[in-house]
């Protein structure tokens, strides 16, 4: 599978395109459906796809933008190419795709730079030893008598009824 093959749900994968174009062509690619044509895919989620010229990042950069704000570890970095980069580049999340596997045919202005995943969350842990944890470590509750609430109960009940009838015999 290359690059430019978008696999069905495909999840955490982020692609660096530089945009050789004019300033004024790559401000355009922020319309909706434009960014779906320069990429030959139809329904993206321009939510998901950021164009920009790497000199709005600042002090930041390109490397700080994928690591601190994309999720990208830095052993997939290389610090030195990513500040190289000069102009306007498009970063296309896999979110944008839909979960529809997709092949890109980008315009030949269009350069990939590079394919980043996000880093995973570790949703894995070790057994919790606290004593609290342990099943039924709890108080237990002391049973409650509800007799005195059923007594209430009745007594409404019927006072309900005394209130019914008499409102009925008054009406008859």
């Amino acid at each position: 599978m290359s690059d430019l093959t978008v696999a069905p749900h495909e999840h955490g994968v982020i692609r660096l395109f530089a945009l050789d174009m004019r300033p004024e062509e790559a401000k355009f690619l922020r319309e909706p459906g434009a960014a779906d044509q320069v990429l030959g895919v139809d329904g993206l989620d321009p939510d998901q796809i950021d164009i920009f010229p790497v000199s709005d990042l600042e002090d930041l950069g390109l490397y700080g933008y994928l690591h601190e704000g994309g999720g990208v570890s830095e052993c997939q970095l290389d610090r030195s190419m990513l500040e190289a980069i000069e102009g306007w580049v498009m970063v296309v999340r896999s979110a944008a795709f839909g979960g529809r596997a997709a092949q890109l045919n980008p315009d030949p202005r269009l350069h990939l730079l590079g394919l980043f995943t996000e880093e995973a969350t570790n949703w894995t842990g070790g057994a919790i030893e606290t004593e609290s944890a342990k099943p039924f470590s709890a108080p237990q509750a002391p049973i409650d008598n509800d007799a005195t609430r059923r007594v209430g109960s009745a007594l409404m009940a019927v006072l309900a009824l005394l209130v019914i009838g008499g409102a009925l015999w008054l009406i008859l």
